[in-house]
């Protein structure tokens, strides 16, 4: 099915119809044999020269939560994972490898992080993608108090943290951090290096049993 990008489904402000969108998108890919959708992206329209703004919904955090917890709520109910992205502050594609989001807590908190927040809470979640880039200089993988104090203590997430492909920054930092799978495989900071980690006491094997039960989990519900 041909669907409609992100800022046109935005622009209709109508989550149920959101949430139909999400429920054909789960029975499509059912069909090709995938239990995981990459979406919905919920960053912010903050610039125009961003060039992947026709795959998130607006300019404005409550319409853009509303919808991404429509479409999770839709997706998830044909038995698919939604993996809400990316987390956080990416809002431009130029240097997104390497920038630095700097954004003050009040900004952070009632622009950026509400569509994500919603779309847990409300939506039930499953995933949670990172973005590539910095959050006041330091990498959004290598962040626990933005993947555990926030995502998972504060707002109850109970599934997986993913990264964007070719996004983890480091294997020790990263888990610690509550990274749970690295995309794509095979695993260059997680893999056998997370596994030297441990085997070195770098990072604590409990650490490893709950990302692996984390995944386990997800992928038993779907």
């Amino acid at each position: 099915a041909c669907l409609p990008c992100g800022a046109a489904l935005g622009a209709t402000w109508n989550p149920a119809l959101v949430a139909e969108v999400g429920a054909v998108l789960g029975v499509e890919a059912r069909t090709k044999g995938a239990r995981v959708l990459l979406a919905p992206t919920v960053n912010m329209h903050r610039s125009p020269l961003a060039g992947r703004n026709f795959e998130c919904y607006s300019e404005d955090p409550l319409l853009s939560g509303r919808l991404a917890a429509a479409f999770v709520q839709g997706a998830q109910g044909a038995g698919v994972a939604t993996t809400v992205k990316h987390l956080v502050g990416n809002d431009a594609e130029h240097q997104r490898y390497t920038m630095s989001s700097d954004i003050d807590e009040r900004a952070l908190r009632e622009i950026y992080l509400r569509p994500f927040e919603m779309a847990v809470r409300e939506g039930g979640s499953l995933g949670v993608m990172t973005s590539y880039n910095r959050v006041n200089g330091r990498w959004c993988t290598e962040r626990p108090d933005l993947l555990q104090d926030i995502l998972r203590d504060e707002w109850g997430f109970d599934g997986f943290v993913v990264t964007d492909w070719f996004g983890v920054a480091g294997t020790v930092a990263s888990a610690q951090a509550g990274v749970d799978l690295e995309m794509p495989g095979p695993g260059r900071a997680f893999g056998p290096a997370l596994a030297a980690a441990v085997r070195a006491g770098e990072v604590d094997e409990k650490l490893v049993d709950a990302q692996v039960t984390r995944l386990l989990s997800v992928f038993e519900r779907v």
